[in-house]
């Protein structure tokens, strides 16, 4: 009886690391072809075909493309909270925000996924949960980093602002709007880092 006590945890252990294997090539897939053909454009039969999968099989990771989309987006924020941290100030901060955010081209066409609304049974559904969750995260790295308080809701308020700004940088240094404007990152970074050193 033991012995089947003991079997069962590493049958388990090794099923749920191939599984998590399996679906990091499909993630890493999918991030190469979001590279290629663009975020917006990606479909789960040509992640399948890149991954080296069968279509059908991705069903058993990701329910469509919206769930895929928003998991590479979730790791993109990860990304983006490991960059902030220890960068001293929102100028590290919000600079290495704009190098990650350049390039995740996932996070805005993870939006489109983000219903906002309960899904079935007011159950947020796992992809977005996932989500949610690293957005936090990147949140308090961004108040941790830039030496921003988190500890009221106007404090919090200020953090999702200077985030949203950020954001909006990015699209702007993206498309090439910031540069058109005849304006650098680094001193809109510093403009925002002194209005919000004062505030």
């Amino acid at each position: 009886m033991a012995e089947v006590a003991v079997k069962v945890p590493k049958e388990r252990r090794q099923r749920d690391a191939t599984r998590a294997a399996s679906r990091n090539a499909i993630l890493d897939a999918a991030r190469r072809v979001a590279v290629r053909e663009g975020a917006r454009d990606l479909s789960l039969r040509g992640v399948a075909a890149e991954a080296g999968f069968a279509p059908a099989a991705l069903y058993g990771y990701f329910c469509n493309k919206d769930e895929l989309l928003l998991a590479l987006a979730a790791d993109d924020l990860t990304a983006l909270a490991r960059a902030m941290r220890g960068t001293g100030g929102l100028v590290g901060a919000g600079t290495a925000a704009l190098d990650i955010l350049r390039g995740a081209e996932t996070m805005a066409a993870a939006s489109a996924a983000l219903t906002g609304a309960p899904q079935e049974n007011n159950k947020v559904g796992d992809a977005e949960r996932l989500f949610n969750g690293r957005l936090i995260a990147a949140l308090k790295a961004l108040s941790d980093a830039s030496g921003m308080p988190s500890d009221s809701r106007q404090s919090q308020c200020d953090v999702v602002l200077v985030a949203a700004a950020l954001a909006g940088l990015a699209l702007l240094a993206r498309s090439g709007r910031l540069e058109a404007l005849g304006f650098s990152r680094e001193e809109i970074i510093a403009r925002l880092d002194a209005r919000f050193r004062g505030a």
